[in-house]
């Protein structure tokens, strides 16, 4: 603009034909208005979805297809090519010798929802800055302070095959019977919410029927779940994984490197939180009708935050939700029994660093995807409705209008990633829970170690059939995303608190964790009810799905089961001394991952102290220095979100080299094995290694040099 009107020789080749200056629709970094693409639009996509009904169809048969025979075959060369025994323990323990790399990577694959990718930007779309670190933040920490779970597994419970056996073997069955409904009930809420995400989002991208949609996509996760077990989840939540963060790093250097930039996207965000309720119906009318209303776009000053700007952390909404995430997702790692089989499954010496890691990798899916695709659909006044934001549909909306049919292709190959390999982990969990808690404890306790294994497969495929009901029957509801996302924490927080005691606190006794789960629960039900009431005048779905009633009973959830077990337990404290829980018993003598000398009460005190010394520092970190630290800033400086932005894209690069070479260069045994197979050549055994290393001469030798001759004993 500034050189509008200037006389020169140089020769404008893209300009717009028959005069004019350049305008929002070719300038590619104008923001803060409605691309004229969509003038008129009540919503971005419609009734006509971007990609054909048949592109849906193949992502979810086709990956799923694929994802079964890649996996498969892995696990059919790592048993044929290496010497693995596929025993029933080493299908529901991966042999508990899963390296740190690995470990890693199936935390972040598991704890990358549908709602990972989906919810994260809506609470950008809704909050601002505030949104993502919150989100990122306060689901992090969990999976840091679980690494010191980890480790008292290895101490207390080595061979233990889920949490409830823990349960049973101190508390007894009342206990047993309590926490295993918990525990399945964690299972179906987190399968709940990737249906409900997946599901809309292939109808939003290619419009195949929402119901037919919750049914199809579980149905490529069974063949491999049952076929190789949690050894097939855990290379298949790799390659998820690995396709997830590839994409993640294209968005965001798409949004602030390639098409736009920190300054473009900060002008859009300021611009867009200035205008009047006036000027945003303006943008969103059609023929001079508008259809806008306060809530139904992202448009206008953003309520309860610093100067209505979506540039700062000082944001009531923003911080409310943040409370609700810390503590609903207290209850989806420390309930859910996928997060204590990956315990499990990990070798002592990996468990605790692979938590960490872990953790730390994931932090950047929420945090810079949704600091990337949020909020640039915000700053570029996409018509993006609150209805399809609830329903997670923010990033697929962001992908398609940057990469046009090629992002959505991205976005829906993302997204049935992260429903894949969830899925995956929920349906080996639930396996094991039916297996061991039900079958093996109330129906045939002489079970031998093959009829476990046909269970856990039967059990497997049921659940993921099942699986589509569900979402169907929610559908039925009209509960969507977002909704169930902040309710969770009512449903299962209260059994966090008697979880961590389990392993923690000696005197804990079984009738306050019973009292403190079941108590506990009702009190956060009650409480979510009675402040919806005392708000809003009545109680309806809608309601019950807004911060103030899901903040109360989150919080009463924690807090109220906490104290009850505590108050038990200080009245009659147990004083328990584990040995019940260090003798459960295995179906079969598999004694892979258990070797004595990774279980030295020396070596676990120090992992324990290591992982108490980064998980607690790094909690302190997310949820109390960071923050306060921004505080002080108000509404962000220019120079302040390039920083922010910055730090988001540093760490998804560096997570990304990380959670992709990591697991290979731990495995590179397993894959030379792998390759001698296919060659067909044997592969060279350990000890010929070592005797080949040892017949060389001493460095620094002129001459050879007399090798001592070796004992039959010693070769």
């Amino acid at each position: 603009e500034k050189y509008a009107g200037q006389e020169g020789s140089s020769v404008c080749s893209g300009c717009p034909t028959g005069g004019g200056w350049l305008t929002s629709s070719t300038m590619a970094l104008t923001t803060g208005v409605v691309p004229e693409k969509y003038a008129g639009q009540e919503s971005f996509f419609g009734t006509s979805p971007p990609l054909p009904e048949g592109a849906g169809y193949g992502i979810m048969l086709g990956f799923g297809a694929f994802f079964s025979v890649l996996t498969t075959a892995m696990v059919y060369l790592d048993k044929n090519a290496n010497g693995t025994q596929h025993t029933s323990e080493f299908f529901n323990t991966a042999g508990r010798s899963v390296k740190t790399g690995l470990t890693a990577s199936v935390i972040v694959s598991q704890w990358t929802w549908a709602a990972t990718l989906l919810q994260s930007s809506n609470v950008a779309w809704n909050y601002g800055v505030s949104g993502p670190f919150w989100y990122a933040s306060g689901a992090t920490i969990q999976v840091l302070l679980f690494g010191v779970l980890a480790i008292e597994v290895k101490r207390r419970a080595r061979t233990a095959h889920t949490v409830c056996e823990m349960v049973l073997a101190r508390w007894g069955k009342p206990a047993h019977l309590t926490f295993l409904f918990f525990a399945l009930l964690a299972n179906v809420i987190v399968t709940s919410m990737l249906l409900l995400g997946g599901a809309a989002t292939v109808n939003a991208l290619t419009g195949v029927d929402i119901n037919l949609a919750s049914f199809m996509i579980p149905w490529g996760v069974i063949l491999y779940t049952a076929a190789g077990g949690l050894k097939a989840t855990f290379l298949a939540s790799y390659l998820h994984t690995a396709i997830i963060f590839m994409v993640l790093v294209v968005c965001v250097y798409t949004v602030y490197v390639k098409s736009y930039s920190s300054d473009s996207i900060y002008d859009g965000l300021q611009k867009v939180s200035g205008y009047s309720e006036a000027e945003c119906q303006s943008l969103f009318s059609n023929d001079g009708v508008s259809f806008f209303t306060a809530g139904s776009y992202a448009c206008g000053p953003v309520g309860d935050n610093e100067g209505g700007s979506y540039l700062t952390m000082l944001s009531g909404g923003g911080t409310k939700f943040g409370i609700i995430n810390i503590v609903g997702n207290f209850g989806t790692v420390f309930v859910d029994q996928s997060y204590w089989q990956s315990a499990i499954a990990a070798k002592p010496s990996s468990a605790h660093k692979g938590y960490l890691l872990g953790g730390l990798v994931w932090f950047t899916i929420p945090f810079a995807l949704a600091t990337s695709l949020g909020l640039c659909g915000v700053a570029l006044q996409l018509p993006i409705s609150s209805a399809e934001a609830g329903a997670g549909l923010v990033p697929p909306a962001v992908a398609t209008h940057l990469f046009g049919s090629f992002g959505s292709i991205m976005m829906a190959v993302m997204l049935f990633m992260a429903i894949t390999s969830t899925g995956s982990a929920e349906g080996i969990a639930v396996s094991s829970l039916i297996t061991y808690d039900v079958y093996k404890t109330y129906i045939n306790p002489q079970c031998t170690g093959q009829q476990a294994l046909f269970i856990s497969k039967v059990v497997i495929v049921i659940f993921g059939l099942l699986m589509g009901s569900l979402g169907v029957a929610l559908n039925f509801m009209g509960l969507n995303l977002g909704w169930v996302y902040q309710f969770m924490g009512n449903a299962i927080g209260s059994a966090v608190a008697p979880l961590w005691f389990l392993l923690m606190w000696k005197d804990a006794n079984a009738t306050g964790a019973v009292a403190a789960a079941w108590g506990g629960m009702v009190l956060a039900l009650s409480t979510w009810l009675i402040v919806c009431q005392i708000e809003f005048g009545e109680i309806t779905i809608a309601n019950l799905g807004t911060l103030n009633p899901n903040l109360a009973g989150n919080i009463m959830a924690l807090g109220s089961s906490a104290l009850i077990h505590v108050g038990f337990s200080k009245m009659k404290p147990q004083n328990y001394d584990y040995k019940s829980m260090g003798e459960i018993q295995m179906l079969e003598q598999d004694m892979s991952g258990l070797d004595e000398k990774d279980y030295s009460n020396e070596f676990l005190d120090e992992a324990l102290a290591w992982i108490k010394k980064w998980g607690y520092g790094f909690t302190i970190l997310m949820v109390l220095i960071w923050p306060l630290l921004s505080l002080p800033a108000g509404v962000f400086t220019k120079d302040y979100f390039s920083f922010w932005v910055f730090v988001s894209i540093a760490w998804s690069f560096v997570a990304t080299i990380c959670i992709i070479s990591l697991p290979i260069y731990e495995s590179m045994d397993a894959i030379i094995g792998i390759m001698y197979y296919l060659a067909g050549k044997p592969q060279p055994s350990k000890t010929e290694k070592e005797l080949d290393a040892s017949a060389l001469p001493a460095e620094g030798a002129g001459q050879a040099a007399e090798v001592p001759a070796k004992s039959e004993a010693e070769i």
